[in-house]
C-alpha cells in the first residue's frame, strides 16, 4: 500500500493528557556507551529510583533484551545496528507520546544513528547520556566475555573491536562510570530530572 493511502488518526487523549495523569513531564533518557560501561545496570537502577522514589511511569529498552524480541534476526553490520536504533527510536517515540519516561541502554555506536532518533523528538524530549568509560577498563570488566570472544574472532563487527565507537559530541548529560558508582550516577541523573522539573521535587519515599 502506498504512503499516499495512509491516513493516521488523531485521537482525543493526548500526550499532556496522559502526562497530566501520570505527574512527570515524558522524557527518552537515551544511555549511549561501550559494552562494559555499565548502562544496563545504570538504566536499572535509574528506573528504580523513579518508580520507588518518586513514583514515576517507566519503561526500560535494554539492547539484548530487545533483540530477543522486536528485533529479532538483526545483526551487527551497519545497516542491521541503523534499523535495530531506528526501530528502537520508534517505540520510544510511541512511549513517550504514552506519557512514560523511556529509559534506553543501547551502545549505539554511530551518532547519525542517535541523532536520527533524536529528530523524532521535540526539544527537551532527549537526552543523550553518554555513560563514560574507557574502552581498556571495558574490556578488562567484560563481564559478559564479549570481548574475549571478539578477539578470538568468534564475534564479528564487534565495538570496540571491529567496529568503532563514535562519542557523543554534545550529550546532555555524561556519566562517568569508571570514576563513580552506580549510585553516584543515578543520583546525578535524578538531579537534573529534579532541575530540569521532569519529575517532582519531593521525593514520595526516602
Amino acid at each position: 500500500m502506498s504512503e499516499k493511502n495512509l491516513f493516521p488518526h488523531h485521537h482525543f487523549v493526548n500526550q499532556a493528557m496522559r502526562s497530566a495523569l501520570n505527574g512527570h513531564a515524558p522524557l527518552v533518557i537515551w544511555l549511549t556507551g561501550y559494552s562494559g560501561s555499565g548502562k544496563s545496570t545504570l538504566a536499572s537502577a535509574l528506573e528504580a529510583a523513579l518508580v520507588e522514589e518518586y513514583h514515576a511511569h517507566t519503561y526500560l529498552l535494554d539492547g539484548d533484551n530487545v533483540r530477543t524480541g522486536l528485533n529479532a534476526g538483526l545483526g551487527f553490520s551497519a545497516a542491521d545496528r541503523q534499523e535495530n536504533i531506528r526501530r528502537i527510536g520508534e517505540v520510544a517515540k510511541l512511549m513517550v507520546d504514552a506519557g512514560l519516561i523511556v529509559i534506553t541502554a543501547f551502545i549505539s555506536p554511530y551518532r547519525a544513528d542517535r541523532d536520527s532518533v533524536r529528530a523524532l523528538f521535540p526539544a527537551g524530549s532527549f537526552w543523550e547520556v553518554y555513560v563514560s568509560c574507557p574502552l581498556p577498563v571495558c574490556m578488562q570488566r567484560d563481564s559478559k566475555g564479549l570481548y574475549r570472544k571478539a578477539l578470538k574472532g568468534e564475534i564479528s563487527d564487534f565495538t570496540g573491536v571491529y567496529s568503532p565507537y563514535e562519542e557523543p559530541l554534545a550529550p546532555e548529560m555524561r556519566v562517568d562510570t569508571e570514576k563513580m558508582s552506580v549510585a553516584e550516577c543515578v543520583q546525578q541523573i535524578l538531579a537534573q530530572l529534579v532541575a530540569q522539573n521532569i519529575v517532582n521535587g519531593t521525593r514520595v519515599r526516602e
